[in-house]
C-alpha cells in the first residue's frame, strides 16, 4: 500500500517514534507499505522551522536527505493538487493539510494522519 504521511506523522516517524501509536509504526515499518513525503511537508516544516516553533526544530534539509536515503517517496505539488482543494469540504483550515488531502485523493494514496479533522474528509485518509 502507498502511504502518504501527514507532517507530524513524518516528523514522529523519523525523529520521536515513541509518540506514534502501535497501529501507526506497524503500518509504516512494514516493507509492504511504501511510503511517501509531500513536498507540502517540507514547506510546512520550513516556515514552522523558521518561525521557531518547538515542535519543528528540525533542519528541513536534513529532513529531507534523510527521508530520501531512508527509501521515502518524494511526492512534488502539482496543479493538479492545487486545483483539487478548490473542491474540497471547508472542514479543516489549515492549508498544508488541505495539500495533503488533495494529493492523496489525486494520486489514490492513503494518507496517514493524527490529526481528527483531517480523517473527516472522504477519500483515502486513515487516523492513526
Amino acid at each position: 500500500m502507498k502511504l502518504l504521511l501527514d507532517t507530524h506523522v513524518l516528523l514522529w516517524a523519523v525523529g520521536q517514534p515513541e509518540k506514534l501509536s502501535s497501529g501507526a509504526r506497524k503500518l509504516i515499518e512494514s516493507r509492504r507499505n511504501e511510503l511517501f513525503f509531500s513536498v507540502a511537508n517540507l514547506w510546512e516544516v520550513a516556515i514552522k522551522h523558521d518561525l521557531r516553533r518547538k515542535d519543528f526544530r528540525v533542519d528541513p534539509r536534513l529532513l529531507r536527505r534523510g527521508l530520501l536515503d531512508n527509501g521515502y517517496g518524494e511526492l512534488p505539488i502539482t496543479s493538479e493538487h492545487a486545483v483539487a482543494v478548490d473542491g474540497l469540504p471547508p472542514i479543516h483550515k489549515d492549508p498544508f493539510d488541505r495539500l495533503l488531502v488533495a494529493q492523496a485523493m489525486v494520486e489514490g494514496i492513503t494518507l496517514l494522519t493524527v490529526d481528527r479533522q483531517v480523517a473527516k474528509y472522504p477519500g483515502p485518509i486513515r487516523q492513526v
